[in-house]
């Protein structure tokens, strides 16, 4: 017999990937590749002394303050009061604030747009290009990194299985937005930009914490697999995604997430 959810709205595939709350302490503590991996991407973006620079989905802060060693103006904006809550407390001096990146509303122009890790959630990327776009003067540029087609595949899959395999029912939740590159650069064009360069690559990433790594990863980023289901459920659904996974992502003793990063660049043509 198939299990059945609980019959809500919130299980309707979100635009925007929720999870119960960002933990911005596990965030820091076992996920610190999020942006000690972005050195690539920093590099493309080249902030220049007395730029003005958005960092869109600015995290906890840590990107926004390697931006403005260089003597950009950076203004940080995330969708979570938690990580704003961080970043301010660590680093007091820059500016953060609280924002959708479909819907940012500041009243000032910027040299460029930058964004690490973060687009992949949102599942209305029109929106978000098109609110850069407002933003950035012309020949303004937009940077950035986030998951492409084919990432975190083998767990993707694994979710679908465990899944199907626990007889819940409907589909397996899919939380996140990875575009192939023609995807992704006919959308920046449509609105008004010229990609001056893209990029997928593959980029296998350890995480943390040995056999415990998988489990913290879908702590802070699988919520939506689990939302809304009875405990008993949740555990068994979470074990069952571990083993379906572990012969193709668990090496000499922790976890290696099969990441495929998209990296593009584009200037703003008007």
């Amino acid at each position: 017999m198939k299990q059945q959810r609980e019959p809500s709205s919130k299980w309707e595939e979100p635009s925007v990937a929720k999870n119960a709350k960002w933990d911005a302490g596990l965030y820091d503590d076992k996920h610190s590749f999020v942006w000690k991996l972005a050195a690539g991407v920093l590099e493309l973006l080249n902030a220049q002394s007395g730029e003005h620079i958005l960092d869109l989905g600015c995290g906890t802060g840590h990107l926004a303050a390697k931006i403005a060693e260089t003597g950009a103006q950076v203004v940080g904006v995330d969708r979570s009061p938690e990580m704003i809550r961080q970043a301010k407390e660590k680093y007091p001096a820059l500016r953060f604030e609280v924002m959708d990146a479909r819907e940012i509303s500041l009243n000032e122009t910027f040299d460029a747009a930058f964004s690490n890790a973060t687009l992949h959630w949102i599942k209305e990327p029109e929106r978000v290009i098109s609110a850069i776009k407002k933003l950035l003067r012309p020949g303004g540029r937009f940077v950035a990194e986030f998951g492409g087609k084919g990432n975190t595949g083998e767990l993707v899959k694994a979710v679908g299985h465990a899944w199907e395999s626990l007889g819940l029912t409907g589909s397996a939740p899919h939380p996140w937005y990875y575009p192939s590159i023609p995807e992704y650069t006919a959308l920046l064009e449509k609105h008004g930009f010229e990609v001056t360069h893209a990029t997928l690559f593959d980029r296998p990433t350890p995480l943390d914490d040995g056999i415990r790594g998988l489990r913290n990863w879908l702590e802070i980023f699988g919520g939506s697999f689990v939302e809304g289901l009875p405990d008993a459920v949740r555990e068994n659904l979470l074990a069952e995604i571990e083993r379906e996974v572990r012969p193709k992502l668990f090496q000499d003793d922790h976890w290696v997430m099969d990441y495929r990063r998209l990296r593009v660049v584009a200037r703003c043509l008007d």
